[in-house]
């Protein structure tokens, strides 16, 4: 790929979201989600356009003020070249509200509960024909307006625009179109939950681009699986490749890294320093941590009834640990969110009525997002939970480790992306083993320190061996090779079977 091809970002969520300042003048800050911080890198890696919904009034406004089309943003001193897409308010409400979340979300991690839901009536296919469909080829015609006849590397991103690759692809079949996909991909009957034609639908729109990157190994199996059971496609599973409409499509494994040196940095500020000193002063013997949204993916009841049996099954504990659960209130527009919400904050009444004293409180749960007051925590746990019952990958079992000052031992979902990369150095659990769970909280608090340092370190050393540049240059050196015909290069995560 040449340095002059221009690349153009696609998601549902962009880089700058707008609001009112104290003068009443349109004023535009950073938007929320880790995809917005992983994509971040890649526009200080290279020059890019990114396309996304102008999901509020004032992001429409901001739009409409520029007659529709990008414009430059500068935002934390990364300069952004933006165009926010306004789409029909209730079409896009049948978009996210009805068919990306739930449907999809749930659907790509095992969410529902079968014997009950979902019943798929004519509102839901509705909704993804007026509203799925129309966000997605909203956004589709915004990225060929903007390059306009040009040559250009169209990366899409997320469950949000699987039906958008196809639009491109019909209207510019010379583009190259790279669609990353950030959290989990499930097995075939996970997909058969689906009516047919939607389903056939989503997998003709993502298998319209040239190239499909998922978190994980285990992600791409099941693409693959997919592809050939449920359609009966032609796929190469040693090379990752599906054979759809005449073209090769590569699906690849792109396990998302974070940056330690800029984590760093956050964890070197002032504000983290205030909430560590509040921290220690009201530390007991041992600190277990989870820091998570509060999203029925993550299984957060699992794990406080197994810190509940926990604490009867070794009473010698109580009142010589906490268990910090910072929990950012998540999607309270979707009626099974508030009711999850809600059962939490009633377990954690339970448990800290049982087991509690007048003067300690087993878990010391907060419900908002802080990030300074997150990473104190980070700095100073005997044990980190990341319990989730199926996640893309789960940063926060790579944050938690990378700043840790006590040889904090982690807990670790074997459901999860970043058990790929992290398992062996963590203490991997079944989610739904609420036993297992428990025990392991046990054997963490009494670990030796020779095991939960080597654990640490070698936690670490993966933690630190690449980082979000890594993450950009495999897809662009990926691009650029099928681009120019080659055969898809091995990646290094993918061949390495050496443990350390």
């Amino acid at each position: 790929m040449t340095r002059q091809t221009p690349i153009v970002l696609v998601s549902n969520r962009g880089p700058a979201t707008f609001h009112r300042d104290e003068s009443g003048q349109l004023a535009a800050a950073r938007g929320g989600g880790g995809l917005v911080t992983a994509l971040t890198g890649l526009v200080n890696h290279r020059d890019a356009l990114w396309v996304a919904s102008a999901m509020t009034d004032e992001d429409a406004e901001a739009s409409r003020s520029r007659g529709g089309r990008s414009f430059p943003c500068e935002l934390d001193g990364t300069s952004y070249n933006v165009r926010l897409v306004e789409s029909d308010p209730e079409a896009y409400d049948r978009f996210y509200n009805v068919v990306a979340n739930p449907l999809l979300w749930f659907i790509q991690h095992y969410l529902w509960d079968l014997s009950n839901a979902p019943d798929i009536r004519k509102d839901e296919i509705d909704a993804y024909d007026e509203g799925y469909c129309v966000v997605n080829n909203d956004l589709a015609e915004a990225v060929l307006d903007e390059i306009d006849g040009h040559d250009a590397v169209v990366m899409l991103h997320d469950y949000h625009l699987y039906a958008a690759p196809r639009t491109i692809r019909q209207a510019r079949p010379d583009v190259f179109l790279h669609h990353f996909v950030h959290i989990p991909w499930t097995q075939p009957d996970a997909w058969r939950i689906l009516p047919r034609d939607m389903r056939e639908d989503i997998y003709e729109g993502i298998l319209s681009n040239d190239i499909i990157g998922l978190h994980t190994r285990s992600y791409k199996r099941n693409f693959l699986l997919c592809c050939r059971e449920l359609f009966g496609l032609d796929v190469d599973e040693e090379a990752g490749i599906v054979n759809f409409e005449g073209r090769e499509v590569w699906v690849r494994a792109y396990p998302l890294p974070i940056s330690a040196e800029s984590f760093h940095r956050t964890a070197a500020r002032a504000e983290v320093h205030e909430f560590e000193q509040e921290l220690l002063r009201r530390r007991r013997e041992h600190l277990i941590l989870r820091v998570d949204r509060a999203d029925l993916s993550k299984n957060v009841l699992r794990g406080f009834t197994a810190f509940d049996m926990f604490l009867t099954q070794h009473p010698e504990f109580r009142e010589n640990v906490t268990f910090i659960a910072q929990l950012m209130p998540s999607r309270q527009d979707v009626p099974e969110y508030v009711e999850y919400l809600e059962k939490i904050e009633a377990l954690v009444a339970v448990v800290n009525h049982r087991h509690g004293t007048t003067d300690w409180m087993p878990i010391d749960l907060k419900l908002r997002e802080n990030l300074d007051e997150a990473i104190a925590a980070y700095k100073h746990y005997d044990l980190l939970i990341v319990n989730a019952m199926f996640d893309g990958m789960n940063l926060v079992a790579k944050e938690g480790p990378l700043v840790n000052e006590h040889a904090g031992v982690s807990l670790l979902s074997e459901n999860t992306g970043a058990h790929e990369e992290l398992g062996q150095f963590s203490l991997s659990v079944n989610p739904f083993d609420v036993q297992e769970q428990a025990d392991a909280i046990y054997r963490a608090l009494i670990m030796s320190a020779d095991e939960r340092q080597w654990r640490a370190d070698g936690l670490k050393k993966i933690v630190t061996a690449r980082n979000p540049g890594d993450w950009v240059d495999e897809q662009l050196r990926d691009i650029e090779a099928k681009r120019n015909g080659e055969r898809p290069p091995p990646l290094e995560h993918e061949l390495s079977t050496e443990r350390i």
